[in-house]
């Protein structure tokens, strides 16, 4: 994360750069060629004023005498509007008026100065006077009488846009440090809830422990990182809780078993000094009891694997599979299962999950309606758009098939219907709990298994399991399928 957060500074210092430096050197560049061109500009027109002023009048080198005493001579309108300085030259290029400072004599300023053509000009020169650099030009007097020099200082000129030029170039430095600095603090800013969510990461990784609280504050992309790293802890710790207790009460249910079998090996050692009826008892039970294991094996098995079951979601109609499990249960039984449909039972899932809960629903009622004294029925009801849903698990007298808690569109309801003894208040809302067996059921075959199981595959298709007494005796347990949900799930 630190080098998450210096990338972070480093990229915003580096454009805060990049445009402060684009701005700085725009900006000088516009500066500098403006005041050179406006100089340049003033210059030419001094120039230019004195050549048309020694064209009008014919002057002499006296006239730009500067012991003038009333400056009204043609050398103040030279020096009053431009602040330019002057040197005077005589025929044959001789000093008359020296400007401050002098300015240098060459062969074309002496050329000039005896040519005949008043306000011809010698071409701008750059010179260097004292260490100062100035731009020239000579106008001729004309007639042989003389020229003037006009000279303009732009070495100032230049030591302030160099000045201006070292000033942009420390703004840019220090605007690269600010930007840098600031850069930092949104960078910490920013990532602070990335550390605290990688922190948690990493503890979770060094301890295993799944219960540790992400902070999550604010509604951006990383609140919903963390708002999600936190449900997926939540639900890998439900999933861990779940895996031991199901060890702890897989441990528990096995013992019992295990204990009669090795009991009953144990007296296989014996089984000659045994009568031919404790004999076929004991085989008799060696069966029982090996089956039993075997289902309760198989059951956990079944349990353990939950929603990380591969097989795909598809459409399915449950009337179709509710007829599959009735038509092996008349053969496994001999009972006489009985099938109703209503409404449209199409929906999305798993067909094995679905049939397994189906059949073990069946399965549990034929183990309970013993005697028989009627058939068991299975109810599969498609509760269409406006109809009524299973919200949970449903008790109390009056309660059928039509009652219901809730509402929730494109839903199937499908019921397992016996005459057995039904279900006592105090268990409504534990037959559904693993491993959980009635008082009066315990001396019946069965894990205790099989409504979990149930209640499994209903919660992963998004559905409920309910139970309750039926009217004129026996039980309704059953469960609810949403329309969809088991697709999400998939």
């Amino acid at each position: 994360m630190s080098s998450l957060r210096a990338t972070f500074t480093v990229s915003f210092a580096a454009v805060a750069a990049a445009v402060t430096v684009l701005v700085g050197f725009l900006s000088y560049d516009a500066a500098a060629r403006l005041v050179r061109v406006d100089q340049q500009t003033v210059f030419a027109g001094v120039v230019q004023d004195l050549r048309s002023q020694v064209r009008e009048q014919s002057l002499s080198p006296a006239d730009f005498s500067s012991t003038d005493p009333d400056h009204d001579g043609p050398l103040d309108d030279i020096i009053r509007p431009s602040r330019t300085d002057v040197q005077v030259l005589g025929p044959a290029g001789a000093i008359h008026d020296h400007g401050k400072p002098v300015l240098p004599v060459d062969g074309h300023d002496r050329a000039i100065a005896d040519d005949a053509k008043a306000g011809k000009v010698e071409e701008h020169k750059e010179v260097d006077v004292g260490g100062d650099r100035y731009r020239v030009a000579t106008v001729a007097l004309g007639g042989g009488r003389g020229a003037v020099q006009v000279a303009q200082q732009f070495s100032d000129t230049e030591d302030l846009l160099r000045e201006l030029q070292q000033r942009t170039v420390l703004l840019v430095g220090a605007v690269v440090i600010a930007s840098g600095l600031f850069g930092w603090w949104l960078a910490r800013r920013i990532t602070r809830r990335l550390v605290r969510l990688a922190g948690a990461a990493e503890d979770v990784a060094r301890t295993g422990r799944l219960g540790i609280q992400v902070p999550v504050t604010g509604y951006d992309e990383v609140a919903r990182l963390g708002r999600s790293f936190d449900r997926m802890l939540g639900r890998l710790a439900q999933s861990e809780e779940d895996q031991r207790r199901l060890v702890q009460d897989a441990g528990h249910e096995l013992r019992t078993p295990l204990t009669s079998l090795r009991t009953n090996i144990s007296m296989l050692r014996r089984i000659d000094e045994l009568p031919p009826a404790a004999r076929e008892e004991l085989v008799a039970d060696l069966a029982l009891e090996s089956r039993e294991l075997t289902d309760l094996v198989n059951e956990l098995v079944a349990l353990a694997a939950g929603r990380s079951d591969t097989e795909p979601v598809r459409p399915l109609d449950l009337a179709e599979l509710a007829e599959d499990v009735a038509i092996v249960a008349r053969r496994r039984s001999g009972r006489e299962i009985a099938v109703r449909v209503s409404g449209d039972t199409s929906v999305d899932g798993r067909p094995t999950a679905l049939q397994r809960a189906i059949s073990n629903l069946v399965e549990n009622a034929a183990k309970f309606d013993r005697d028989g004294k009627g058939p068991i029925e299975i109810a599969v009801v498609g509760m269409g758009t406006g109809a009524s849903a299973v919200g949970g698990i449903e008790s109390g007298p009056g309660a059928g098939a039509g009652a219901t808690a809730g509402r929730r569109a494109g839903t199937v309801r499908v019921e397992v219907l016996d005459r057995g003894p039904g279900i006592a208040d105090g268990d409504l809302v534990r037959v559904f709990d693993r491993f959980y067996r009635a008082a009066e059921a315990r001396s019946l075959p069965g894990s205790g298994l099989g409504l979990s199981i149930v209640r499994e595959v209903a919660a992963a298709h998004g559905g409920k399991p309910f139970a309750f007494p039926r009217d004129g005796g026996g039980a309704v347990i059953g469960f609810t399928v949403g329309g969809g949900a088991a697709a999400e799930e998939g």
